[in-house]
C-alpha cells in the first residue's frame, strides 16, 4: 500500500450529493448512481480517485486507469458497516477490479489497516519472492481480507506478477536483486526516482519496491 491523501471530489459528484432527497440515506443515494445509470458521475469519481493515487490501485499498487474497465470506486469502510460514509469522498478510493483480491475480496468486511493511514507504508514487509507479510496483527488481517498474496496458495497470480515487476524494476535501476544494496544514500536516490510520478503516474508496484529496498537498510 501507499499512503493516500484525499483532495476535493469532482464537481459532478458534489452536485449529485447536494441533490439527495431527504427521504433517502447516504447508502441509498450512492446506489442510485448505478440504478439510474449515472455513468458520467461514476466515471468522474473513478478517474479523480485514480489521479490522486498516481494511477495505482489503493491496495495492491497495480495499475488502474480510472476507467470502468479496470477501476472500482472502493469504500474503505464498507457501506454495510458505515452507510453514513457512503457519500464521504475521503472514504472512497480507486481499487483494481481483479477477482478475489482488493475491492472484490474486501466486500463488507472490516479493514483494520488502510491506505488512509501512514502506517500502511511501514507495517507490511514485501519480499523479492513477491510475498508479503504483516509486521502487526492488523497488517496480517488486512492481507487476509484483501488477499494480497501472503503466499502463492493464497494469490499465485499477484505474487508472481509482483515478483517479476520488482525484479524488472531493480535491474532497470542497475541493482542485482540477488545482491541487494547496502548503500543508504544510493537506495534513497533510487527511491526518490521511482516515486517521482511521470506525467502524473507512478510505475505499477513502485511503492512495493520501495518497501523491499528500505528493508535492506
Amino acid at each position: 500500500m501507499i499512503k493516500i491523501s484525499k483532495g476535493q471530489p469532482p464537481q459532478s459528484f458534489i452536485k449529485w450529493i447536494s441533490s439527495k432527497p431527504k427521504n433517502k440515506n447516504e447508502n441509498e443515494w450512492f446506489k442510485e448512481l448505478f440504478q439510474q445509470g449515472k455513468w458520467d458521475i461514476v466515471g468522474d469519481l473513478s478517474f479523480k480517485n485514480a489521479e490522486e493515487q498516481f494511477f495505482i490501485c489503493c491496495y495492491c499498487c497495480d495499475y488502474v486507469s480510472g476507467d470502468s474497465s479496470d477501476t472500482k470506486n472502493e469504500h474503505v469502510v464498507a457501506r454495510d458497516i458505515a452507510p453514513e460514509k457512503s457519500l464521504d469522498y475521503t472514504n472512497i478510493l480507486a481499487s483494481c477490479n481483479k477477482l478475489r483480491q482488493c475491492d472484490h475480496a474486501h466486500g463488507n468486511k472490516a479493514l483494520p489497516l488502510t491506505p488512509l493511514m501512514p502506517e500502511c507504508e511501514t507495517e507490511f514487509n514485501f519480499k523479492l519472492s513477491g510475498r508479503v507479510e504483516g509486521l502487526t496483527d492488523r497488517a496480517t488481517e488486512a492481507i487476509n481480507v484483501l488477499n494480497l498474496g501472503k503466499d502463492e496458495n493464497a494469490n499465485k497470480s499477484l505474487v508472481e506478477k509482483r515478483k517479476k515487476i520488482i525484479n524488472d524494476l531493480l535491474w532497470a535501476n542497475g541493482v542485482d536483486p540477488s545482491e541487494g544494496l547496502e548503500d543508504e544514500e544510493l537506495i534513497e536516490m533510487i527511491v526518490e526516482e521511482i516515486m517521482t510520478p511521470v506525467e502524473g503516474k507512478l510505475t505499477p508496484f513502485a511503492p512495493i519496491l520501495v518497501n523491499v529496498m528500505r528493508g535492506w537498510l
